[in-house]
């Protein structure tokens, strides 16, 4: 697998004058050691839901040492921080995207986007057409955010206590 990396170039004035920084994204497979910081980027990213579902979203309590274990697993990083996280099942006619994150602190950035384009990569290189996903209902910013990036809602239904929505993308 390869990595996957965009520049940002920013520019920012201090008293030697203007410098240059790069933040640097790089996504790439994640390993083992990246469960507990997956954990905590989940409990980050999805913890200001709890109050409008009335619970933990699915994400907040996963096992993401054994989702690390299906080598379905991907992390964005920028610097040494993991900012962003994908979580890919592979089904016979589509790729069903499990779970991206983004931390609340590096949203707006692109992170989702690449993760997302990323899942539609996965999709092509196994000849598949299709890249499915949910969400919560509740979640109506995600809803809006998968509409803008090319995702058709296809239901809507309870699933495993939790109500949600349906989206499909065709490649």
């Amino acid at each position: 697998m390869r990595d996957i990396a965009c520049h940002r170039t920013s520019h920012s004035s201090g008293p030697a004058g203007r410098r240059h920084t790069a933040d640097v994204l790089t996504i790439r497979p994640a390993g083992l050691d990246d469960s507990p910081a997956l954990f905590s980027l989940a409990q980050q990213a999805y913890g200001r839901y709890v109050g409008r579902i009335g619970r933990n979203p699915a994400p907040m309590d996963a096992d993401y040492e054994a989702a690390v274990s299906t080598g379905l697993v991907w992390v964005a990083e920028q610097g040494q921080r993991i900012v962003g996280l994908l979580v890919l099942e592979i089904r016979d006619d589509h790729v069903l995207i499990e779970n991206v994150a983004v931390s609340p602190n590096a949203q707006g950035g692109g992170v989702g986007s690449r993760l997302l384009t990323l899942a539609d990569d996965q999709a092509r290189e196994r000849g598949l057409r299709e890249v499915r996903l949910y969400t919560h209902e509740a979640m109506t910013e995600n809803q809006q955010y998968y509409r803008r990036r090319g995702y058709q809602e296809t239901h809507r239904s309870g699933d495993s206590g939790f109500e949600r929505v349906f989206f499909t993308k065709n490649l």
